[in-house]
């Protein structure tokens, strides 16, 4: 076929098989054309699915690609990000963008078309890449179309061969399965070879069909290069019985026979001479184009969700209240907004999220001890035009940090809440202990980190949150402590609270969560003894009240700072950060979990690990001395 040839009709869903046939390979030029310009990408692992991709998108896809933010369109996810070349000549035969950008623009510096999918383009939902994270996040889209929007969508997601090594796949189809997602299909190109060599199944189709039937789904086998094998097996997909997993045997390079089935050609764009070679074995450049099945018409648009008065609870100063508690309440009254869905992995009588489970039980989302796919269906609600909320145990959260770092690439609005944080935790031992979350959340591009210590500021930046852009994290404590602050207080992102101060500090104490009530608990010893100490709440960790500190540390000289949590990455190197912003150079004590943490009582082990008022006030007197 010449560059010239092409048809002056899109082909669509009444087009026959040897159209879509030329669609598939045109998709197979443009993914070789893109990745050789570009002198990078991954264009075997975009061959072997290009006939998919062109039954899909002819024939089962509804989405109108001028309009991609119609609520009532299918969804369309590569959880095999890397085939990128093969997603985005299929952007470029639904006339989405243009051939010169695919050909000049494609990873590129600044252009759309990165190496990996984002949502920067407006026909990508989520951010992929990191494999077995697209399967999961298809799992909360549907949900939320489902059980949330009651729209009709279908979600269409295409996995690697490789990626369902990833526990989070099988996260995701035990969740499918479980909550028997009609309007979800998974797409698996099995073509044998991964980066290295062959698969851990290589072509056992059977294999694959057997595990996704285990977890409740329907499987069907096929050849995932005979058009009309591929048709009806989709046409079966959407009939909304059940989540259905598509196990499609495919060969890697498929239609170029130098790389077709050859290991060594992962993640390797075709030379030149062989890319030329490769263009004529398919049939030469086409200029087909692609209508496809249209979605519904919009006819009952979404009104605004979070313009809903909030009645936050109130509480009196000197109770004695946990943070989670407070956390829970707070969801309760967060429910009078119907864009607040809640998530919890098993553990909501600890975190509190059983609360709203109790009052809004429509926006309560189970996932059992499966974290990973609890921040996915997270994020997927979120795409969505939700605010979730996703809470478990501050350790537990570490399990799912990859995807929480995706969601910051997806630049999803989710809000998360890590319980039973530090050896204040107790008895439970070192297992249980959060004491890594701080770095971790922290690390996070354009996070917000928040650490109340009482339970009005709990339940104040609880709410918060709901309108915060990006991923916001809320560390709750899990006993109960004095409230600090009345009911009416205020809590900005990025303040702080002053709570002891006068004339004549010398030294000032900094703490968050439990370790501010140990740093008051200080001063009071420090005032006995005739030292003044200023005492800060740094309730906001990330981003941190620079110019509270600074001052403090121009006014005393002298700073201690106790964190529950490990010295890296924690609360005294926030601050050590913002002092040397603001070219201050105190004397400073930084008090942390340096031991590895045991069983026993809070008091037991916070003084154990050297955080403890006792320690605090030691350093400080040790401070002053200098």
């Amino acid at each position: 076929m010449t560059a010239e040839h092409g048809s002056t009709h899109p082909i669509g869903p009444d087009s026959d098989l040897a159209q879509v046939f030329e669609l598939a390979q045109q998709l197979r030029v443009d993914s070789v054309r893109a990745s050789t310009a570009a002198g990078s990408g991954h264009p075997t692992s975009s061959l072997s699915a290009a006939d998919l991709m062109a039954v899909l998108m002819t024939r089962h896809l509804h989405y109108d690609w001028q309009q991609p933010k119609n609520p009532a369109a299918d969804h369309l996810i590569f959880s095999k990000g890397h085939a990128s070349p093969l997603l985005y000549a299929m952007f470029l035969a639904a006339g989405a963008i243009d051939e010169q950008e695919l050909l000049t623009t494609y990873r590129q510096n600044g252009a759309r078309l990165q190496g990996h999918p984002t949502p920067v383009l407006p026909w990508v939902d989520v951010a992929t890449g990191s494999l077995g994270q697209g399967i999961a996040y298809a799992v909360g889209i549907a949900l939320a179309g489902r059980d949330l929007e009651h729209q009709p969508y279908r979600v269409w997601v295409l996995c690697g061969d490789s990626e369902m090594a990833e526990g989070s796949v099988w996260e995701a189809l035990d969740k499918a399965g479980r909550h028997r997602l009609g309007n979800f299909t998974a797409l698996i190109d099995v073509n044998r070879l991964g980066q290295s060599g062959p698969t851990e199944l290589g072509w056992d189709t059977d294999a694959y069909a057997r595990r996704a039937e285990a977890f409740g789904c329907r499987a069907l086998v096929v050849d995932g290069h005979d058009l009309k094998a591929i048709d009806q097996a989709l046409a079966t997909a959407a009939d909304g019985q059940a989540p259905t997993v598509v196990v499609a045997r495919t060969v890697k390079g498929q239609g170029v026979s130098e790389v077709a089935d050859a290991e060594g050609w992962h993640g390797k764009p075709l030379p030149a001479d062989l890319a030329e070679r490769a263009i004529d074995e398919l049939g030469g450049v086409r200029h087909l184009t692609v209508s496809g099945p249209r979605p519904p018409a919009d006819d009952h648009p979404r009104a605004p969700m979070g313009d809903v008065a909030v009645e936050l609870p109130r509480f009196e100063v000197g109770d004695k209240v946990a943070t989670r508690s407070a956390f829970g309440k707070a969801l309760v009254a967060l429910g009078a907004r119907p864009d607040v869905v809640v998530l919890d992995a098993e553990v909501g009588n600890s975190t509190h999220t059983e609360d709203f489970g109790k009052a809004y039980p429509e926006r309560y989302f189970q996932t059992y001890i499966a974290e990973q796919q609890m921040i996915a269906s997270a994020v997927g609600m979120a795409m969505r035009g939700y605010r979730p909320y996703a809470a478990t145990f501050a350790a537990f959260l570490t399990r799912a940090h990859d995807f929480i770092r995706m969601a910051a690439i997806s630049e999803a609005n989710l809000a998360l809440s890590g319980s039973h944080c530090g050896v204040e935790i107790g008895a439970d031992g070192p297992s249980q202990m959060g004491v890594e979350d701080l770095a971790m959340l922290r690390s996070v591009h354009g996070s917000t980190v928040l650490y109340p210590g009482d339970a009005t500021s709990a339940a104040a930046l609880t709410a918060t949150m709901a309108d915060l852009e990006g991923i916001s994290y809320l560390r709750t404590t899990r006993g109960a402590y004095p409230v600090l602050y009345s009911p009416d207080e205020t809590f900005p992102v990025g303040g702080s609270k002053t709570l002891r101060t006068g004339d004549h500090d010398q030294v000032t104490l900094i703490g968050a969560g439990i370790t501010l009530h140990e740093c008051l608990a200080a001063a009071d010893q420090l005032a006995a003894d005739g030292i003044s100490a200023r005492v800060i709440d740094v309730y906001s960790v990330k981003p941190i009240d620079a110019d509270t500190l600074a001052l403090a540390a121009r006014d005393t000289g002298a700073l201690v700072v106790a964190e529950d949590h490990h010295p890296e990455g924690g609360l005294g190197e926030a601050v050590l950060s913002a002092l040397a912003e603001h070219r201050q150079a105190p004397a400073f004590a930084h008090l942390a979990v340096r031991n590895l943490p045991v069983s026993g009582t809070p008091t037991e082990l916070l003084d154990a690990a050297g955080i403890s008022r006792t320690h605090i006030a030691g350093a400080a007197r040790e401070l002053t001395r200098r």
